[in-house]
């Protein structure tokens, strides 16, 4: 977790621009800034090929703590990130703001993404998907049906491409599918993508050859397509034209909220990363339900122990 923190400490740093060191602060002697070094180094795990130089204490706006600049340089890059450092000189402290109205994690954008469960819901499941991926196929499985059975029209379920095309070839090109079904009904796009995160091993084959899970892609979606009743030439042309625009901006979205592996669930902004077992997905759910002034449904009921297996009297 510590190695995470320093990575947004680096990354905050460079979000304002690289700035030069300062000399450090006249009112600091050099035991003090010694042990401010080593006490940031070890907290946040600094790796030890980075210089770290603390600069010129400036006034706060928190009484009793001036701002304490302190710059991370490997080689020709730079990263300064201001703490906080009480004007005894005796507390450091770290101190982050955060723009709640602009946060992207409360601004996905899902408009006309296809819906399940009650798009009156005052609680959205947003599920950045990946069609080929194992493990969103195993979530997928915990979120349909039992998940919306449990909250019924209390939540809406909502997913986005997020498509891992470097180990998953086929991924993109099933998302757009999806999409070019999903414009014409929800309900077909929903019957679509249950069937592949059930099926992706006959998508796959047995070579594992792209073009050929292409091909199969293309087939299911006509299938589900004329079960749905769909215009058929309407989804042909769309197929065939696998413009992949809509799938690429959901992974900008993506990428915009830190998302790099699937699945990854938004449950009204507080985020899950990967497959995550049925209790803990519906702790969070819960917590939304609540903070919404909903009533989350009861536990369910405890299972039942297995019974006992072997032969009585075995080795009479």
């Amino acid at each position: 977790m510590r190695c995470l923190f320093f990575a947004g400490l680096i990354a905050a740093g460079l979000a304002l621009g690289c700035k030069a060191q300062s000399p450090p602060t006249a009112t600091l002697d050099s035991t003090t800034i010694r042990h401010i070094e080593v006490l940031v180094r070890s907290q946040f795990n600094i790796p030890q090929d980075y210089s770290v130089a603390v600069g010129a204490g400036t006034p706060s706006q928190i009484p009793g703590y001036e701002t304490l600049p302190i710059t991370f340089t490997r080689g020709s890059h730079s990263s300064t990130t201001n703490f906080l450092l009480s004007t005894d000189g005796q507390t450091l402290a770290r101190l982050e703001t955060f723009n709640l109205a602009k946060d992207p994690v409360f601004n996905i954008d899902t408009a006309g993404r296809p819906i399940r469960g009650n798009p009156a819901a005052k609680v959205t499941v947003v599920n950045f998907d990946d069609l080929e991926c194992p493990y969103c196929a195993r979530m997928h499985q915990s979120l349909f049906p039992a998940t919306l059975e449990r909250y019924k029209d209390k939540v809406r379920f909502i997913y986005k491409d997020f498509p891992l095309a470097e180990v998953h070839p086929w991924a993109i090109h099933a998302a757009v599918d999806a999409n070019c079904l999903g414009a014409q009904s929800s309900d077909v796009y929903w019957t679509y993508v249950d069937y592949l995160h059930a099926h992706g091993q006959e998508v796959s084959g047995e070579d594992r050859d792209p073009k050929k899970s292409y091909a199969t892609l293309d087939r299911i979606a006509r299938q589900e397509a004329t079960l749905g009743k769909l215009d058929a030439e309407k989804l042909d042309a769309c197929v065939t034209k696998q413009d992949e625009t809509q799938v690429l901006a959901s992974m900008k979205d993506g990428d915009k909220l830190g998302v790099d592996s699937t699945p990854s669930i938004f449950v009204d902004g507080e985020h899950i990363v990967g497959w995550v077992p049925e209790e803990q997905l519906w702790m969070v759910i819960d917590r939304a339900l609540r903070a919404a002034g909903e009533v989350p449904p009861p536990p369910p009921p405890p299972s039942a122990p297995e019974p006992a297996t072997g032969a009585k009297g075995a080795g009479k």
